[in-house]
């Protein structure tokens, strides 16, 4: 039996990675702060065995009770998927100190605390592999979004920092760092008037947004040790080619 945590299961992202995992076999547990209702019945519908962990991450004392939880029921790890996030987009000059904090203590410190504490199940069983996932705001810098660029570029380095530690001893550690994704997030960063559609399918080489699976088969691909299993450490953008494309947009265009 493969194990997997999945975190901010409830939509989006994760719950689209935890479908697919459960897909191929895992057996899943669903974390994130509201309820994962949906995902979870989708993933039983797959056969395989769920279990729902409503809590805050940040709050270490959830974490632990989900590890003792997952023990209890599994006694294993395979794959541990930091998922949850969130976004925060103001001028550098207006963010308050209180705001960034908050969104390095989600998108950053919270992923470290699972990484360790479920890493630390991985390293007795002597494998498993942890996926980050970062964002192209973990490669580039993007202007309004100084607090969530933070994060994400330290969780890159978290990522790699854990796959020197980590990889003799069996646990791989990989990110994936999506472009811009087609999701509740996106509509409601999109609410405030920032951007638009058309900004991001503008710039985009391939000429549109990531879909929720095309990152949760990107992050399939770093769990399977058959398909990835000397891969560690690495950051693997998946973006339709975004940071890849340093044309000006007249040129960009043409070559639609």
């Amino acid at each position: 039996m493969r194990v997997a945590i999945v975190t901010g299961a409830a939509q989006g992202i994760g719950r689209r990675t935890a479908e697919t995992l459960a897909m191929v076999g895992y057996s899943v547990a669903l974390m994130d702060i509201q309820s994962c209702a949906a995902t979870l019945a989708a993933v039983r519908g797959y056969g395989v065995e769920a279990e729902e962990l409503i809590g805050d991450i940040c709050d270490e004392d959830v974490v632990a009770r989900a590890v003792e939880t997952v023990r209890g029921r599994w006694n294993r790890v395979d794959v541990l998927v930091n998922n949850a996030g969130i976004s925060f987009i103001s001028p550098a000059e207006k963010v308050e100190a209180r705001a960034f904090r908050r969104v390095l203590e989600v998108n950053l410190v919270a992923p470290f605390v699972l990484a360790k504490e479920f890493g630390a199940l991985m390293l007795e069983q002597g494998e498993g592999s942890i996926v980050n996932v970062a964002s192209i705001a973990g490669l580039v810098g993007i202007g309004d979004r100084t607090a969530y660029n933070a994060s994400k570029h330290g969780l890159v380095g978290l990522t790699r920092t854990l796959a020197a530690e980590w990889g003799g001893r069996g646990v791989r550690c990989n990110a994936v760092c999506p472009g811009w994704v087609k999701t509740a997030m996106d509509v409601a960063d999109q609410a405030g008037g920032g951007y638009t559609d058309d900004d991001i399918i503008g710039v985009n080489p391939m000429g549109r947004f990531a879909s929720p699976d095309d990152i949760a088969q990107a992050i399939l691909f770093l769990a399977d040790p058959a398909k990835s299993g000397f891969i560690n450490g690495q950051a693997l953008a998946v973006d339709g080619g975004w940071t890849a494309d340093g044309s000006w947009q007249s040129l960009r265009m043409r070559h639609r």
